[in-house]
């Protein structure tokens, strides 16, 4: 987890307590209403994606990644956007992210391609996995 947070972000952190006037500051600035609150930001310092609440380690590097491949997609680089989402399908099957994951790979493919066969796939994809989620529902359109 480290070496993910060392090699991809810039990490600040702010205590609560021990800086209070940057928390209260930040905290308005940014919509933070609880802690702890991690925000992915790109270069511009565009939010990309939040995470609030503790989470378990597999679950908290699956939404750490899933931030980076939604930073990748904002820059329209698809081809990076869909290999970093199914490395989350991949790596971390049994989070709730996994399933945003694969419907965001579909995406990226599409985006990438104009090839409306990646969508039909994902949506064959969401029949084998992850058919319970609002992810399999948002797919189901694109069944062919």
């Amino acid at each position: 987890m480290a070496d993910l947070i060392a090699t991809s972000f810039h990490p600040v952190r702010v205590h609560v307590r021990e800086d209070a006037e940057a928390w209260k500051r930040l905290g308005l600035e940014l919509g933070v209403q609880w802690t702890p609150t991690v925000l992915i930001l790109d270069s511009a310092g565009v939010e990309r994606h939040r995470i609030e609440g503790f989470l378990p380690a597999d679950d908290f590097l699956a939404q750490v990644s899933l931030g980076l491949a939604k930073a990748a997609f904002s820059r329209s680089d698809f081809a990076d956007a869909e290999q970093r989402y199914r490395a989350i399908v991949d790596a971390y099957p049994n989070t709730e992210s996994a399933a945003e994951a694969l419907y965001w790979a579909g995406v990226s493919k599409y985006k990438a391609t104009n090839d409306p066969t990646a969508l039909q796939d994902t949506a064959r994809a969401f029949g084998e996995r992850y058919q319970e989620s609002s992810w399999a529902k948002k797919s189901s359109v694109w069944r062919g």
